[in-house]
C-alpha cells in the first residue's frame, strides 16, 4: 500500500513528464519558446540573488569593521585598580544598584529573583515605596484613576508643600471621563466638578474651559473646540507627573542611578578613551593618577546636574571635600588650597583687593 501511494504520489506531482519513449524526439516550437522563456526567468532570478547576497555582505563586512574602529576592548585603562580593591563591598554596590533599578522599572520579580541568588538582603521598608508606586502606575496605565486619586488625596498636604498640581490633574481628567460619556453623564460630571472648588485660585483658566465644554455635551465634544480635552497624551502626561510627584514625595530620583550612572559612562567614556590614547603617545602617564578627578572637565549636560559647583578663580578647580571652598573676611571666596599658597608671612592679602587679613579668619562655605 505504501508503495501504492508513493506511485500515485509521483504521478500526481509531475502529471507533465514525457514518457520515455518520447523523450529523444525534438521539442515543438511552442514549448521551446517556453523553455527559453523559463530558462531566462531563472538565470534573472539567479543574478538578482547573487546581486542582493553581494549588497548584504558588503553590509555585514563594513558592521565588523565599524565596531572593530569604534569599541575598544580595553576600556579598563581608564578605571584605576584601586576601585576593585574592595571586591565585595563594591560588588554589593553593584548588585543593589541594579536591585534598585529594577524595583523602579517594576521588575519586582526579576528584583525578587536577584537578591535570592545574590544572597542579598533588602529590607521591607526600602521595597514598600516601589511596590506602591509601581501598584498606582498600572492602574494608570489601565487608565483607573481611584489608587492614585486616594494616595493623592492622603499626601495633600505634602503634595502642596511642593506645589504640585497632581491632586488637581487627577480631578480633571476623571472629568473628561465623564465629559467622554456623552450627555448621560452630564448630570453626574457636573456634581463631580464640586470637586475643583479647592483649586479654584491657582486653575481658574482650565476649570472655565472645562465647564464652558458642557454646551458642546450633546452635539459631541469630539467636533467642537473642545476637542483637545480627549487627547489620549492626558494620560501619559499624568503618568510623568504622577512619578515625578510622587519620587520627591518619597525622596528618590525619577531616574534610577544605574540608569544615570550609565548615560553618564556612555557621555564620559569616548572622552577619556582618547585622553588616555593621547597621554600614551605622549608618554606622560603621570598626568592621571586615577584618583579623584579627571584630567579636564567633562560636560555630561544640564540633565546631570544635581548640586552645585564652585570652581576656584586661583587655582582653576573645582573644589571638593577635601578642598573646600573658603570666604574671606573682605566676601570673596577661594579655595583651601589657594589660600594655603596665598599665605606670606602668616597674612594673606586678598587677590582681588588689597586687604590683608589673618588665613584663620576664612570661613568654609557649604552651597
Amino acid at each position: 500500500m505504501a508503495h501504492c501511494r508513493l506511485d500515485l504520489l509521483g504521478s500526481s506531482r509531475c502529471p507533465s513528464l514525457p514518457p520515455l519513449s518520447l523523450q529523444g524526439t525534438p521539442l515543438s516550437a511552442t514549448l521551446s519558446l517556453v523553455m527559453s522563456q523559463c530558462c531566462r526567468k531563472i538565470k534573472d532570478t539567479v543574478q538578482k540573488l547573487a546581486s542582493d547576497h553581494k549588497d548584504i555582505h558588503s553590509s555585514v563586512s563594513r558592521v565588523g569593521k565599524a565596531i572593530d574602529r569604534n569599541f575598544d576592548s580595553e576600556i579598563c585603562g581608564v578605571v584605576s585598580d584601586a576601585v576593585w580593591d574592595a571586591r565585595e563591598q563594591q560588588q554589593q554596590i553593584l548588585q543593589m544598584a541594579i536591585v534598585e533599578h529594577l524595583y523602579q522599572q517594576g521588575m519586582l520579580s526579576v528584583a525578587e529573583e536577584l537578591c535570592q541568588e545574590s544572597t542579598l538582603n533588602v529590607d521591607l521598608d526600602f521595597k514598600q515605596p516601589f511596590l506602591e508606586l509601581n501598584r498606582i502606575l498600572e492602574a494608570l496605565h489601565e487608565q483607573d484613576l481611584g489608587p492614585a486619586l486616594e494616595w493623592a488625596v492622603s499626601h495633600r498636604q505634602r503634595l502642596l508643600e511642593l506645589n504640585s498640581s497632581l491632586e488637581f490633574k487627577l480631578h480633571r481628567l476623571h472629568f473628561i471621563r465623564l465629559l467622554a460619556g456623552g450627555p448621560a453623564k452630564q448630570l453626574e460630571a457636573l456634581s463631580y466638578a464640586r470637586h475643583f472648588q479647592p483649586f479654584a485660585r491657582l486653575h481658574q483658566r482650565e476649570i472655565q474651559v472645562m465647564m464652558g465644554s458642557l454646551v458642546y455635551l450633546r452635539l459631541g465634544l469630539e467636533k467642537s473646540p473642545y476637542c483637545h480635552l480627549l487627547d489620549s497624551s492626558h494620560w501619559a502626561e499624568i503618568c510623568e507627573t504622577f512619578t515625578r510627584d510622587a519620587c520627591s514625595l518619597l525622596g528618590l530620583s525619577v531616574e534610577s542611578p544605574l540608569s544615570v550612572s550609565f548615560a553618564s559612562g556612555c557621555v564620559a567614556l569616548p572622552v577619556l578613551m582618547n585622553i588616555k590614547a593621547v597621554i600614551e603617545q605622549r608618554q606622560c602617564t603621570g598626568v592621571w593618577n586615577h584618583k579623584d578627578e579627571l584630567p579636564i572637565e567633562i560636560e555630561l549636560g544640564m540633565k546631570c546636574w544635581y548640586h552645585s559647583v564652585f570652581a576656584c578663580p586661583i587655582l582653576r578647580q573645582q573644589t571638593s571635600d577635601s578642598n573646600p571652598p573658603i570666604k574671606l573676611i573682605c566676601g570673596h571666596v577661594i579655595s583651601r588650597d589657594a589660600l594655603n599658597k596665598l599665605i606670606n608671612g602668616g597674612k594673606l592679602k586678598c587677590p582681588y583687593c588689597p586687604m590683608e587679613q589673618n588665613p584663620a579668619d576664612g570661613k568654609r562655605i557649604i552651597f
